[in-house]
């Protein structure tokens, strides 16, 4: 049994090799594993296999031999006709190769042409590839060329995106890709270097462009101006201008003709785009968006416009010499910022509002530092006010544009100052040259034509001198009418200024009537006071002076109500300034008035230096002294001139001369340099006094009461008459008694003319027979000294 499948065994694993399909290691390796011996037995099995085959090989040839060997036969008996075959198959092929060859060479040709035709047609293909990409390539050199260089960023960005990605693969495509970006450099360079030709261009055109939105402006207020006076018109209102009241018809006239010359010249009025081409800054600015560099672009532009605002903003030196000056410095700055404002409004994000308010905000605190400054400098009115009406076109102007310009009209309330600054001086010199030009007298009027030409120029109402034929006098001098014309022109002048500031008619009012005050309390009032005290002016002019600046203070409720007439505020408004012309004049007259007594008692001086008393003669003349008559006899001569004065002056001028004329012949009497005195000097000079006393009792100026010119003569008259009389008895005493006889003799100046008498009579002894005579007399002398000095410590002791 066990043998049985043992046998079994081998035969699978005969099997197993004969099949070759699993591996022989693994087969092999179960033989020898299984159990001793086992290799033998294998291959005796093995063996015995081998020789079955061998025995079925062995039959199957024997089967199919006799099949083999008629196959031979038959092999043979075809290998004759296989040579004769290969022979004719040898000949048909040499004949066939023989006429093959010329097929050959055509079928080369063919092919050949075909590949040519195969690449022909590629060729075309991709010619018909790359032909759009070298014609958009040919055409953005074209535009490169021609500078439209926005059109070619357009070709390059459709070369990029479409047509590029067709012809990548080719070293061409790749040429171009590389020379893209350096074509975008040197646009942004030709760019850039266009948009810097157009800010040079756009500084030089400036003044252009400032000039002509200036113009603009001006007319368009012109007509505005034109419209509200036809609106006035309708209300019958009437405008004052030049000398006289005239209606606005005649102010429509000139304004209409302003129009029509406008009119005319308005087709010459160009526009900012027709006097810059701003293509450049379009262009370069679209040229930036499409690099997607739009904000370099941007600060570019910015800074460099900022840095030419700077250079705009600052002023020549000399600007303020001429009006051209001025008018340039503000053409140029309007240039800018209509440009700017241009930019703003054509353009997006390049400009923006309040790049242009922080912009407009710098400049304007610089124009107002410049026009603050150079302004001090003006000297001349109508410098000042033609730099007025430039800084109102040109705010005008920059306010259509919509720029904030309030603080220009707060600088001209500056300039305003800084005007009737100017016009003070102005009209100093004008006062100046007509008290100059004046003969201070009365103006002589011999005919109706005449008079009226005077009473044009003055407001001046007297009855009784209308009454009087011709020829008569107006008590003022010429200078009365010169001065209240300039007043009027200088009312008129600072009215000028206030004209287009935007303001009520009752600011206008205000201001001119401060002005006008300005004028009559420190300009007119100082030239007034200048005059007075001209040495070269005498008593007669300053009396005139006195006439004059009366008939002046009478004139200017006229010059109020002129005033009144101009701006349409009546005098009765609470806020109404009055004019400071009474009390101006007033002053002046005072000035005037105490100038007069001045150079009276300088008068009298002058005489009583003439005096030459011979202090030490016996007997007197008989007579006055001369220089005493002739100064009596001016002072009637003058004080027949007061009579056209103010009573209480010409009285306060005759009391003061009299007061004057007394202390000075006091002072002669009690001069430390006069030595002695005698009797007979003494009775000489009671003789001028009494004439001095005789001239005060004529009444030389009317409206005195009694004696009271008289009195100014008591100090002198009671010394006198002591010492004439020799009644010092009395003296000594009555003396301190109210009621005193010799109550205005001072103790020390008896005491001083009495020790000057005495050394007369100790020298030149004139008092030798009193000695003689008698003895006590002399006594008495000495009695009275020593009594008068006892007095004179009594009050030095007191005091």
């Amino acid at each position: 049994m066990l043998e049985e499948e043992t046998d079994q065994t081998y035969e699978n694993v005969l099997a197993e090799i004969q099949s070759f399909e699993l591996p022989i290691e693994a087969t092999l390796r179960s033989v020898y594993d299984d159990q001793p011996n086992a290799h033998k037995k294998f291959m005796e099995k093995l063996d015995a296999c081998i020789r079955n085959h061998d025995k079925e090989i062995e039959k199957m040839c024997n089967f199919h031999h006799q099949g083999f060997v008629d196959a031979i036969t038959e092999l043979l008996k075809v290998r004759t006709d296989a040579e004769k075959l290969k022979v004719q198959v040898t000949d048909t092929n040499r004949r066939f190769q023989d006429a093959g060859k010329e097929v050959i060479v055509h079928t080369e040709d063919i092919i050949r042409c075909r590949i040519q035709q195969r690449n022909i047609t590629t060729v075309v293909e991709k010619l018909q590839l790359c032909l759009p990409v070298l014609e958009m390539y040919s055409k953005l050199k074209e535009q490169m060329s021609t500078k439209r260089y926005y059109s070619a960023l357009k070709t390059m960005e459709q070369l990029e995106n479409v047509y590029f990605p067709w012809v990548s693969q080719y070293r061409f495509c790749q040429l171009m890709i590389e020379n893209l970006p350096k074509l975008r450099e040197d646009i942004k360079e030709i760019s850039m270097s266009d948009l810097k030709d157009f800010l040079e261009s756009i500084r030089k055109h400036s003044d252009k462009i400032g000039e002509t939105a200036m113009k603009q402006a001006q007319h368009q207020k012109t007509f505005s101006v034109f419209l509200q006076k036809q609106n006035k018109m309708k209300f019958g209102k009437n405008i004052y201008i030049n000398h006289d009241r005239i209606p606005e018809e005649r102010n429509e006239t000139v304004l209409k003709h302003s129009l029509e010359e406008e009119d005319e010249n308005e087709e010459e009025v160009l526009t900012v785009q027709d006097l810059v081409d701003f293509s450049p800054v379009y262009r370069c600015l679209h040229i930036y968006s499409v690099l997607g560099d739009e904000e370099t672009f941007e600060n570019y532009y910015r800074k460099q416009r900022k840095k030419q605002a700077r250079l705009v903003l600052q002023p020549q030196s000399n600007m303020h010499e001429t009006v051209d000056g001025y008018r340039r410095y503000f053409t140029q700055i309007v240039g800018f910022f209509v440009v700017e404002d241009h930019i703003l409004h054509v353009t997006q994000g390049l400009v923006t509002r309040a790049y242009t308010d922080e912009l407009w905000n710098m400049a304007l605190s610089k124009i107002i530092a410049v026009l603050r400054a150079h302004s001090s400098y003006c000297t001349d009115p109508d410098l000042v006010l033609e730099l007025k009406n430039l800084i109102v076109i040109f705010a005008d102007t920059l306010q259509g544009y919509g720029f904030p310009v309030n603080r220009l009209f707060d600088l001209l309330f500056e300039v305003r100052d800084q005007y009737n600054e100017t016009l003070l001086k102005k009209w100093a010199g004008v006062f100046r040259d007509i008290f100059e030009e004046d003969n201070y007298s009365p103006i002589p009027i011999v005919n109706e034509e005449e008079y009226k030409i005077v009473i044009s120029k003055f407001p001046f109402q007297d009855p009784d001198l209308e009454k009087q034929s011709f020829p008569k006098k107006f008590p003022m001098s010429q200078s009365v009418p010169h001065i209240y014309i300039q007043v009027k022109e200088f009312i008129y002048a600072s009215l000028k200024f206030s004209e287009s500031l935007h303001r009520s008619s009752t600011e206008i009012d205000d201001m001119l009537r401060k002005s006008t005050n300005l004028l009559l309390t420190r300009t007119l009032s100082s030239c007034l006071l200048n005059l007075i005290r001209k040495p070269h002016i005498g008593l007669t002019e300053l009396v005139q002076i006195i006439i004059n600046t009366t008939h002046l203070e009478q004139a200017c409720k006229y010059l109020e109500d002129f005033i009144t007439n101009i701006t349409n505020i009546s005098q009765e408004t609470v806020h109404t300034t009055r004019l400071y012309g009474l009390s101006t004049f007033k002053d002046a007259r005072h000035a005037a008035e105490g100038e007069i007594y001045t150079k009276l008692n300088q008068k009298i001086d002058e005489f009583v230096q003439l005096a030459d008393y011979d202090w030490t003669m016996s007997e007197p003349d008989g007579r006055a002294s001369g220089y005493l008559m002739d100064l009596i006899n001016f002072l009637r001569s003058i004080f027949q001139v007061f009579t056209h004065l103010p009573g209480k002056v010409a009285q306060t001028a005759c009391m003061s001369a009299c007061q004057h004329l007394s202390t000075s012949l006091m002072q002669m009497l009690l001069d430390s340099e006069l030595k002695q005195i005698s009797m007979g000097a003494v009775q000489q000079f009671n003789l001028d006094v009494i004439q001095c006393e005789l001239f005060a009792s004529s009444e030389p100026v009317p409206g005195f009461q009694g004696d009271t010119l008289q009195l100014a003569f008591i100090d002198l008259r009671q010394l006198l008459d002591l010492f004439m009389v020799w009644d010092w008895s009395t003296y000594l005493a009555d003396y301190g008694q109210p009621a005193s006889k010799y109550l205005r003799v001072n103790p020390n100046t008896a005491l001083t003319l009495l020790e000057k008498m005495k050394d007369t009579s100790k020298k030149n002894n004139i008092f030798a027979q009193f000695r003689k005579n008698d003895r006590d007399k002399q006594k008495l002398i000495e009695t009275v000294v020593k009594q008068l000095r006892s007095l004179v410590n009594g009050m030095s002791q007191h005091t």
